[in-house]
């Protein structure tokens, strides 16, 4: 049998598809923002943003998506159980809410007079600061 000295892809990865997974979403919600969830399970409820997954286009809000984790205790002194945690909810089904009217808005973005990005709630105009 011929031994095959050469393979065709080996080495090297499949560069345009693994560039494509690993881009990065751009979200207007970032970590401490106010959003409400409009679409899913939890349609109405409100939250703070507590983390940002770009890679994913996902954020993971307080007290909203619980679900149950069964844990094994790894441990002699550690407890297993159900455990209750918040899961990360797609970014397109929430929206911030606008601080003014404290109604959900869509969020447009305009360079202020000194060159920084403002986020800006399209029903009242008004800027809606970053919570960093």
């Amino acid at each position: 049998m011929r031994v095959l000295k050469h393979r065709k892809g080996e080495g090297r990865l499949s560069h345009k598809r693994h560039a494509i997974n690993s881009e990065r979403q751009k979200l207007v919600i970032t970590k401490g923002d106010l959003v409400r969830v409009v679409r899913g399970d939890d349609k109405g409820r409100e939250g703070t943003v507590m983390k940002v997954y770009p890679k994913t286009g996902r954020v993971l809000i307080e007290g909203v998506n619980i679900v149950k984790k069964h844990r094994r205790a790894r441990g002699p002194e550690e407890v297993g159980g159900i455990i209750e945690a918040p899961a990360p909810v797609d970014a397109s089904n929430v929206m911030l809410i606008d601080p003014k009217s404290g109604e959900p808005t869509r969020v447009k973005m305009r360079l202020d007079t000194d060159g920084t990005k403002e986020r800006l709630g399209v029903k009242s105009g008004e800027p809606i600061p970053r919570n960093r």
